[in-house]
């Protein structure tokens, strides 16, 4: 009778998991959104969670690209700014720690000239 050595399991590595919005940025993020759509400038959005990313896109027709992004990159919390709002164009309207602060230029925006 031989007796042989366990074999151990193979290391299996684990993809991290993905980035998401917890409920009190939704929250935050859906008030925005909410009074944007009660003044008629969206009309839909759409939210993704990817690895290194987790987007809030909204946008004013479904068919479109969205108007505004707002992203959460906790790779970037210590350096920049875990929050975002992208524009349309790509560029970043804001950055920060807080996303309350973040937001407001969205809400700049609903304000705007008369």
């Amino acid at each position: 009778m031989n007796v042989e050595a366990p074999i151990p399991f193979p290391q299996v590595s684990r993809t991290p998991e993905a980035v998401m919005f917890d409920r009190r940025e939704l929250g935050l993020i859906l008030r925005v959104y909410g009074q944007m759509v009660a003044a008629g400038e969206w009309r839909d959005y759409a939210i993704s969670s990817l690895r290194d990313v987790a987007v809030f896109s909204v946008f004013r027709r479904t068919a479109e690209h969205p108007l505004y992004r707002i992203e959460k990159r906790p790779k970037l919390r210590s350096r920049q700014g875990l929050y975002a709002v992208v524009g349309m164009d790509g560029r970043v309207l804001r950055r920060g720690q807080d996303l309350d602060q973040v937001l407001k230029v969205l809400e700049r925006r609903l304000i705007g000239p008369v």
